[in-house]
């Protein structure tokens, strides 16, 4: 029986090209051509993507091909096509072995543990040899009085032709409009024009932002340690500063974090021809941000951190949204809410505002009252019954074809066995036995899977849901908002919450969207019955439970919620 191969392919973006890939799937295709055996069976790529990170599309496509069974082997031009990473290759590695899946590179064969010890210790030497020699290089450049990288608001890029033809990049010069924009910002805070002030100037006139988008405050003011923002930037005043920031990546996420170094190994090169700023109108502006900052109390010694002394998380955090744009909403003042593009940019015409408890009890009050009605489980619960039973008949046919085939390979290992034992004995029968072997523990482990139980759901489950609700509202209230456990309880029972002005001009309206599937489970008092293994991997039912009830609340009357679409 012939072997599924799955070919890897991945380039990244340093000097490379969109052909890199097909070149290298070129030559996996010839590879799988010419040996005996093998079928192409699935290709899984990632362009311009690092390879000291697992978080690619293709790479996590092919890990899920994987754990499905949906291939015998897997191709790559060479090892560090897959991951440049140590623990990431040998992970998965360990992994492939454990799903019965051989990997095979052109450049080394077939993979073995050996080859994961030394070619993932070399793999990782060559980024941290890359990454010296690109800190060398941009120091070098740096001390030139070139970009290091990165092009800030106010420049443009000046190429330079060279005496052989070739092009010198890294110059920069002024970008006159921009310019003019800078100077009115600094001249702007002078006068006492806040930040805020001066990004909704600047976008109810329709001029761009950097990179095109829309003004914020914050990158007017940027941050005061960190030396960044418009009005912090010493390259306006000819004075190149690298090296405030280093670059890291998270293991358990992948993404990039950045990290402060210290202010001695900063790197200051004059660069007069880049300045925007005369000195006195920069002196100014520098002197009323110290003043702002003083008068914050951020410059005490004995303050406590910010993320020492920050409250709980509040219930709708990161779940509050403009109705009118799209925004989030922002904290106006101490206690009230409204739309962050219309009160920080002018972007928006929402100027409509809440008070944040007063915004939370309408939540926690449509959760308990409206959006669990006894019609609309009762008509989820015949939909997830016909749904689960479809799966369920799906998944036993799946199961009585593994176990056809199942026995197909044990009577061929039994023959093979057979001439073993009167004699007959050759490589071909070897590689034969060992294939159908391997074939075999597969459909073994995927048929000792037990079959998931469709969960028992309760006939009353609304009014389950709803006690629920009042018993972790009074535990809310109790704990005056400290209780976390509570808090995420209830933050899992809301997907968003959209705040806007009311029809025709009428009080603000609040249109709640609650996670249908949550509350399924706050009801069934078990949060395990509702995200199975098969729940979660297939997509018609995770479909049935991201469905969602919305209601509209009027701001100031929470007793005429009435309920708009259940999914």
């Amino acid at each position: 029986m012939p072997q599924r191969v799955a070919i890897y392919a991945r380039y990244s973006s340093d000097n490379q090209r969109d052909a890199s890939i097909e070149d290298q799937i070129r030559l996996c295709r010839q590879r799988i051509a010419a040996t005996e055996g093998w079928e192409l069976e699935q290709v899984y790529r990632d362009a311009a993507i690092s390879g000291a990170s697992t978080q690619r599309p293709g790479y996590q496509a092919m890990l899920d091909g994987a754990r499905e069974g949906g291939f015998d082997i897997i191709l790559a031009e060479a090892l560090d096509r897959l991951s440049r990473d140590q623990e990431d290759i040998a992970g998965l590695y360990k992994r492939l072995k454990f799903a019965g899946i051989t990997l095979f590179t052109l450049a080394e064969g077939e993979i073995s543990e050996l080859h994961i010890g030394l070619k993932g210790t070399m793999n990782a030497l060559f980024l941290k040899d890359l990454a010296e020699k690109t800190r060398r290089g941009q120091l070098g450049r740096v001390a030139a009085g070139k970009s290091a990288g990165g092009l800030c608001y106010g420049y443009k890029l000046a190429p330079k032709i060279i005496g052989d033809g070739m092009i010198e990049r890294g110059d920069r010069r002024i970008d006159d409009a921009e310019a003019a924009i800078v100077r009115r910002i600094f001249r702007g805070f002078a006068e006492g024009l806040s930040p805020i002030a001066i990004a909704k100037q600047l976008n109810q006139e329709g001029i761009p932002g950097p990179d095109g988008r829309p003004w914020q405050d914050t990158a007017i003011r940027g941050h005061a340690e960190r030396a960044t923002g418009i009005l912090r930037n010493e390259l306006y005043i000819g004075r190149l500063v690298w090296n405030r920031m280093r670059y890291m990546k998270d293991p358990s996420t992948g993404k990039r974090v950045s990290r402060m170094n210290p202010r001695e190994q900063w790197v200051t090169e004059e660069v007069p021809s880049l300045r925007i700023i005369d000195q006195e109108l920069w002196n100014q502006v520098q002197h009323r941000l110290a003043g702002i900052r003083e008068a914050s109390g951020a410059n005490d010694p004995d303050r406590p951190k910010y993320w020492e002394t920050r409250r709980a998380r509040h219930l709708l955090t990161g779940k509050l949204f403009c109705a009118s744009c799209g925004g989030h909403l922002s904290a106006v003042g101490r206690d009230y809410l409204a739309c962050g593009g219309a009160r920080k940019r002018g972007t928006c015409g929402n100027s409509a505002s809440i008070r944040r408890s007063q915004l939370e009890a309408a939540v926690i009050e449509a959760l308990r009252a409206n959006l669990m009605a006894p019609e609309d489980v009762h008509d989820f619960v015949k939909e997830f019954t016909a749904e689960w039973n479809r799966l369920a008949a799906e998944s036993n046919a799946g199961r009585a074809h593994d176990q056809t085939r199942l026995a197909t390979f044990q009577r061929k290992i039994d023959k093979i066995i057979e001439a073993v034992m009167d004699g007959f004995r050759t490589e071909e029968m070897k590689q034969q036995l060992e294939a159908l072997s391997q074939q075999k523990a597969q459909l073994l482990a995927r048929l000792s899977a037990p079959a998931v139980k469709a969960p028992s759901i309760h006939p009353n489950l609304a009014e389950l849901y709803r006690q629920r609700v009042e018993t972790l509202q009074s535990e809310l209230a109790t704990s005056n908002g400290s209780n976390s456990a509570v808090l995420e309880a209830l933050r899992d029972l809301v997907e968003r919450v959209d705040f806007g002005p009311g029809a025709e001009g009428g009080e603000p309206e609040i249109i709640l969207t609650g996670a249908l599937s949550a509350m399924v489970r706050l009801g069934l008092g078990d949060k395990a019955a509702l995200s199975t293994p098969s729940v979660a991997r297939d997509g018609a039912v995770s479909d049935l439970f991201a469905c969602s009830v919305k209601v509209v609340a009027g701001a100031r009357n929470n007793r005429e919620l009435t309920l708009v679409a259940p999914c």
